[in-house]
């Protein structure tokens, strides 16, 4: 890839840019395959401007869902702004949309999770542990009906259910033990059971936890939630 990007990239490249390409070429698996960016979403009031889509929050682009994501903060930040007949106010109209940070979480912590769950389990790696993970993500989805549906459903945002995601995880978890442990649990069997238990919780906990637990699993407790037009004249 390399002796590729010098050969037939570089000599294209802009002369202001060319030094740059070939510095970062010769550092060390600097090369990515896809460009990606993962950048979870945390609440950024600033009156009179406002930020929705991958502008304020990305995940990783295995699964496509950054337009589901985009397309839904549209739909919310509509409804929000569709009872408002004065804008003039930028300091109140911000406080009141506070509450885009919390009615959005369904739809894109549902998503986000699911493309980030993905490209760590998919990512190349030498751990039994972390194979076994992928066998098991695969074998789920193998299941079809409610498994597979399940999953699609998710991905593709007609079920943005936080639970729904919590439920298929911890079904696939035991899915996979169980197919480890057949058909007979031996010491090792049960060995291999506890590592993947621990790859999988390490790899979806650290990102449950990124995108806010409370917002995700218990909105209706966050004060945010209940806030109400500003009362304006109408123009």
């Amino acid at each position: 890839m390399a002796h590729y990007l010098k050969t037939l990239a570089a000599p294209k490249v802009l002369p202001e840019l060319y030094d740059s390409f070939i510095s970062a070429i010769e550092k060390k698996d600097n090369i990515r395959i896809m460009p990606n960016k993962i950048m979870a979403g945390a609440p950024h009031l600033t009156p009179g401007a406002f930020l929705i889509g991958d502008a304020f929050n990305m995940r990783h682009a295995i699964t496509g869902g950054g337009m589901t994501v985009a397309l839904s903060d549209v739909v919310i930040l509509r409804d929000l702004l569709r009872p408002l007949h004065d804008l003039s106010d930028a300091s109140a109209i911000c406080k009141y949309l506070e509450s885009f940070y919390t009615l959005r979480k369904p739809m894109s912590s549902t998503i986000n999770t699911l493309a980030n769950v993905f490209h760590k389990v998919f990512s190349a790696s030498s751990d039994p542990a972390m194979e076994n993970m992928q066998q098991t993500l695969l074998g789920y989805l193998k299941l079809g009906g409610f498994f597979s549906s399940g999953v699609s459903a998710m991905l593709s945002g007609l079920c943005p259910r936080p639970l729904s995601l919590a439920f298929h995880f911890f079904v696939m978890a035991i899915y996979g033990v169980g197919q480890l442990l057949l058909p007979f649990p031996s010491p090792k069997r049960l060995l291999d059971g506890a590592k993947l238990l621990w790859v999988a919780s390490s790899v979806f906990l650290p990102i449950i936890h990124s995108e806010g637990v409370r917002q995700m699993f218990f909105p209706l407790s966050v004060p945010a939630y209940y806030r109400t037009p500003p009362k304006g004249k109408k123009i």
